[in-house]
């Protein structure tokens, strides 16, 4: 891809069902944060249709150099990250000159995404499994101190406990262990 010419990445992402505005918040988002990114050049998204869970998101960069830089940012790679669940990336095209905004490509580029965004039931096994024996055994460590305290603050201590510990600890150590099963491609449903 030639570097002095500018570059629009086109990316197709399948939002789950029900979490368009929320989408579309993350986007904002997103553009806000490559507004001040030196080469950034726009960047916009629009939907197939009303009904549709797929969303093109654009975005163009002065030249491949720039776009590299923005691509490889802490910035970026934080507001990636932040989508929590909401999309899973099914296409990724870049596209150099006047037609990565309007016609098909001329010189087109595409590469598989990294990431897969895992489904729900598993995002939920891999909380559940640190999940519960912390819980079991913070339970069993605090019951001496709250056996006589009223349940509602025997749980708020737990809680405020746990929660520091599963989110900075046990779910990173579980998501890097279960990887693997995570980010595994999803099966096309017939």
């Amino acid at each position: 891809m030639p570097s002095s010419q500018p570059v629009t990445v086109s990316i197709a992402r399948t939002v789950q069902h029900g979490y368009h505005r929320q989408f579309a918040a993350w986007a904002l988002a997103g553009q806000e944060l490559a507004r001040e990114w030196p080469g950034y050049l726009g960047s916009g998204w629009v939907r197939n249709n009303l009904n549709s869970n797929e969303w093109h998101v654009m975005y163009r960069f002065s030249d491949a150099e720039t776009l590299r830089a923005w691509d490889d940012s802490h910035e970026r790679k934080w507001w990636i990250d932040s989508s929590g669940g909401l999309m899973e990336i099914t296409r990724v095209e870049h596209r150099t000159g006047i037609e990565g905004w309007f016609d098909q490509p001329g010189d087109v580029s595409i590469t598989v995404p990294e990431t897969v965004v895992p489904p729900r039931w598993k995002q939920a096994v891999s909380i559940f499994l640190p999940f519960f024996p912390m819980s079991l055994l913070a339970n069993i460590l605090l019951r001496p101190v709250t056996a006589d305290w009223p349940l509602v603050l025997a749980v708020l201590l737990n809680v405020g406990i746990l929660t520091p510990i599963m989110t900075y600890y046990m779910l990173p150590l579980s998501t890097r262990f279960l990887r693997p099963w995570l980010q595994a491609p999803r099966k096309a449903r017939r």
